[in-house]
């Protein structure tokens, strides 16, 4: 296992993120708290494009549970077929959205409880839309910061509950709303699955991976 970076790494590996990308974003398109919840549902097993592709058709017709549950599975699968697991996904989306007006005024809840006890919304997803819905200092686990968090020493642990743990009591507290986002995205364009790209990378001196990788000839 790689060995764990040093506060002072990580201080200057997170400083450096800053600097490069003050105000980062995700990449799924939104404007309300409910196109989140609905573009991270269907995101499960799929890319960020293959879904914005969907959403930028389904949104205009109905962005509220009210006009999701309108379109019935049917309707709704019409949209989203394009997407991996779309029956699976649309089931879970038209009882979150019931669930959503009966129980929760047709808003979304602001509490990790309410939000995993939604249909198909694990921990990662509440911790997605608590984040990016709210701006709550919360770390959403995925395989890109899985990688990271293990690869680069910056948060080693078996599990991504491990990870997550790791992350929110190394990662310094003016960087942790942020945190996720910077983390995705450096594992999704450089520190990448199979041949990370030290050769380009910012933090390359902080991070604790051995041996960095060589620019293609």
């Amino acid at each position: 296992m790689t060995r764990p970076m040093t506060r002072a790494n990580i201080e200057q590996m997170f400083a450096t993120f800053q600097a490069a990308n003050p105000h980062p974003e995700t990449e799924l398109e939104y404007t309300t708290p409910f196109e989140l919840l609905t573009a991270v549902l269907l995101s499960a097993q799929a890319t960020d494009v293959g879904v914005n592709k969907a959403t930028r058709k389904l949104f205009p017709v109905a962005n509220t549970p009210q006009a999701i549950l309108a379109l019935g599975m049917d309707g709704l699968c019409d949209y989203i077929k394009t997407i991996g697991l779309y029956k699976s996904k649309a089931k879970h989306l038209l009882e979150t959205c019931r669930i959503l007006i009966e129980q929760h005024g047709g808003e979304v809840p602001r509490s990790r409880e309410a939000l995993e006890a939604l249909p198909g919304v694990g921990r990662k997803t509440a911790n997605v839309v608590l984040n990016v819905a709210f701006g709550e200092p919360t770390m959403a686990v995925d395989t890109h910061i899985f990688r990271v968090g293990n690869r680069t020493g910056l948060a080693p642990g078996k599990t991504p509950l491990a990870v997550e743990l790791q992350l929110l009591k190394r990662v310094p507290p003016p960087y942790l709303v942020h945190a996720h986002h910077w983390l995705i995205l450096h594992g999704r364009y450089v520190c990448q699955a199979r041949k990370p790209r030290c050769w380009e990378c910012a933090v390359r001196e902080q991070c604790r991976f051995s041996p960095k990788t060589a620019a293609p000839a």
